[in-house]
């Protein structure tokens, strides 16, 4: 329902940009998706990178929940994620 694209960068900020094409459907759905996306990307802890989120017909039934599943698994593919260490890890401490 997502796909994620990003390239790091060193001015440390997250730069994060949403593509809803009209696919998704008309212009209220299509904010409805673009919001939902915007405040789940604020309350995530990203390393600095410039971000593409591409949103597929499919999120326009999605809810928050489901769009926020599927926006971690998509970073987590993609190797964002994977970049900073996560709670529990042995090296987050060294």
């Amino acid at each position: 329902m997502l796909s994620v694209r990003w390239l790091p960068t060193r001015h440390g900020e997250v730069r994060v940009g949403i593509v809803v094409s009209k696919k998704v459907g008309k212009a209220v759905t299509r904010n409805r998706v673009r919001r939902r996306l915007r405040e789940i990307v604020r309350r995530m802890h990203l390393p600095s990178a410039d971000l593409m989120i591409v949103a597929r017909p499919e999120a326009a039934e999605a809810d928050h929940r489901a769009l926020a599943h599927d926006l971690i698994r998509a970073l987590d593919r993609s190797g964002l994620l994977r970049s900073q260490p996560r709670k529990g890890d042995a090296a987050q401490g060294e």
